[in-house]
């Protein structure tokens, strides 16, 4: 199964309750799921804050589903905002 599908559906939502999150149309996130076409990085970047998990996790680079910690450089940019 595709990873993007089992994060969604563990969260029992539908494609186009992700598309609007990450601002796209559900027709384009169904083609992310089925592989289709590539996932731009800002969009993958989205994807894994919403769930959770790293970019690694949704590419099959890595089973495990934990998001990486932090990195400083990130806590140091948000704190600025």
């Amino acid at each position: 199964m595709n990873r993007l599908k089992e994060l969604r559906e563990d969260r029992d939502l539908y494609q186009k309750d992700i598309a609007k999150v990450i601002h796209i149309d559900q027709s384009n996130y169904s083609k992310y799921e089925l592989e289709k076409i590539n996932i731009p990085i800002e969009t993958l970047h989205k994807l894994a804050d919403f769930y959770n998990t790293s970019i690694d996790y949704i590419l099959y680079r890595t089973d495990v589903r934990k998001a990486y910690p932090k990195s400083i450089v990130d806590e140091k940019a948000t704190q600025n905002n």
